[in-house]
């Protein structure tokens, strides 16, 4: 048992017709299903916002998404809101497999966002995945998922600095390209000691 499938926020509001939707973002389902069978565990992550949550543009007067702010851990990009908590848009793809070892939720706390599977935006506060991980005595990680320059970008260069053995499989991602974030974001990864296939 040492080689789990993270699947980082397959979400309807990431995909088309979604709040924040990452092009192509359904595109991937149909892989990540079949790859899933392939490793000794699979864990889902998801994003899941209160309403109101500070990473939204609608909780700042005068900002729109995608402009950024200053936080107490560095800058945030201002979203619109999305992924809020019991609502569709937070929900699975339905053509997702759900049927996982374990469902990792994050960005829950109103005042502080989580793009990685491990730790929120502070890069501090742990989210508990790198413990459930280490009980099972996971050592290696294929990361899939949206968006390729944000979450699955951080959660795998947080993994890598835990010293897991990282591959993202970026025929299974799809990036939102912020002004240049996924060159920035697969830059960084590589940096990290990441294997890109």
């Amino acid at each position: 048992m040492t080689h789990a499938l993270i699947v980082i926020d397959v979400q309807n509001d990431f995909c088309p017709g979604g709040a924040l939707a990452v092009p192509g973002g359904d595109e991937i389902v149909a892989g990540v299903n079949a790859m899933m069978p392939d490793f000794d565990a699979v864990i889902l992550t998801q994003d899941w916002h209160p309403a109101g949550h500070f990473s939204f543009a609608s909780s700042h007067d005068g900002k729109v998404p995608y402009d950024l702010v200053d936080m107490p851990y560095g800058p945030q990009v201002l979203w619109p809101d999305h992924c809020i908590q019991g609502t569709t848009g937070a929900a699975f793809h339905a053509d997702l497999r759900t049927d996982a070892d374990l469902i990792i939720r994050k960005g829950f706390r109103n005042d502080i966002d989580s793009y990685s599977a491990f730790f929120e935006n502070d890069h501090k506060t742990p989210t508990g995945l790198e413990g459930y991980l280490r009980t099972r005595g996971i050592s290696r990680l294929t990361m899939v998922g949206l968006a390729t320059d944000f979450c699955v970008h951080y959660s795998a260069v947080d993994a890598a600095k835990l010293g897991f053995e990282v591959t993202v499989r970026l025929d299974a991602c799809r990036a939102i390209d912020l002004d240049g974030s996924l060159d920035a974001a697969l830059a960084a990864m590589k940096s990290a000691g990441v294997t890109l296939v």
